[in-house]
């Protein structure tokens, strides 16, 4: 929990890893292009202070997790997104079940979300129940531009893609978060129309009782996003890679968020630090201090502490149906009446 001001911040970190980009699991120089891009992402956009070492970077330890997100970084509940990556790495980048392992020796402070391959067909979607059975699943993330064999990526309007969505409505995981953002590194290149954002589209469209949370809001596509989450109202924005920008482009954040809450609103938008290519201890901070410029008001008015609340936390809350502390919605402009048990979140 962040408390300033005589406020609290329920705070979900809705989009971290636990990865191991270490030279011992690279299986070719494809994975060591990814962890090198992270890393750069992770120089270029932190404070001096925040900065770790490569070989940190490559693989961190479980007390180094638990200690920048919950001990230092005031993270409530955290949601693992897990990409597994298994033509770059030995053992996979970041599974569910690497993920999985973390979660159960630290209980009540992870969500664990799965993934699923529509490239795998009738097996994969035996997998995919097995997963939702051992993890009780409400959430996949899914990577589309993930290559598999000959394959160098896949789209969520596929055939096979729709088969898997309608099993994740039968077996009740009704949040979909799709990485749309920025190409990593050379390794995506050849299938740059797969981070393409017109499938979510699609598959909103065909899928309104799912959730379609896109990882990165889409970037460099953003605008593209926007258009669309505007007329699917079961879209979400995931600020996860845009929240650093608060700190070495602030004015391009501001026209982020902005944009964002003109044409999404205020409910359908959360936080994420992308842990570990950032830590959420400085992000929170940061966000909870942040006003759009002056100049830039006329356009996008101010950001309120209900607008804050929401997207540092409650917004992920609601999708995942989770508990929020009475004293973080006390006061809440049209907040729903909110129980003793604190389980709902203002509309």
């Amino acid at each position: 929990m962040y408390r300033k001001d005589g406020e609290s911040y329920f705070i979900v970190d809705s989009h971290v890893h636990f990865w191991d980009g270490s030279p011992a699991n690279q299986a070719n120089r494809y994975g060591k292009g990814f962890i090198e891009c992270f890393y750069d992402h992770h120089r270029t956009l932190s404070p001096a202070e925040w900065l770790w070492s490569l070989e940190k970077f490559g693989k961190y330890s479980e007390e180094t997790l638990i200690d920048d997100l919950f001990t230092t970084g005031y993270v409530d509940k955290a949601i693992f997104q897990p990409t597994y990556l298994t033509e770059f790495y030995v053992n996979g980048f970041n599974t569910t079940e690497q993920d999985g392992a973390v979660a159960e020796n630290n209980p009540g402070k992870f969500i664990v979300n799965g993934a699923f391959d529509p490239r795998d067909g009738e097996a994969g979607l035996d997998k995919l129940e097995a997963l939702a059975e051992r993890w009780d699943l409400k959430g996949v993330k899914l990577y589309t531009a993930e290559w598999k064999g000959e394959s160098k990526g896949w789209q969520l309007s596929d055939p096979w893609s729709y088969r898997y969505l309608e099993k994740c409505e039968q077996l009740g995981i009704r949040n979909v978060h799709v990485h749309k953002g920025p190409s990593i590194d050379r390794s995506e290149r050849g299938s740059a129309d797969v981070a393409d954002v017109a499938d979510i589209d699609d598959a909103a469209g065909a899928f309104p009782n799912l959730n379609f949370v896109v990882e990165h809001v889409g970037l460099p596509r953003f605008e593209d996003f926007c258009w669309i989450a505007t007329r699917e109202p079961n879209v979400y924005a995931c600020l996860a890679v845009a929240m650093p920008f608060i700190h070495t482009r602030p004015r391009y954040f501001a026209q982020v968020v902005g944009e964002l809450l003109y044409w999404l609103g205020e409910n359908r938008i959360t936080f994420a630090s992308d842990y570990a290519i950032w830590q959420p201890k400085w992000l929170v901070e940061s966000f909870v201090d942040f006003e759009f410029p002056e100049d830039m008001q006329g356009d996008y008015g101010t950001l309120t502490t209900d607008a804050k609340k929401k997207i540092l936390g409650l917004n992920a809350a609601q999708l995942y149906d989770l508990e929020v502390p009475a004293e973080v919605t006390a006061g809440m402009a049209g907040a729903r009446a909110a129980s003793a048990t604190g389980s709902k979140v203002p509309a």
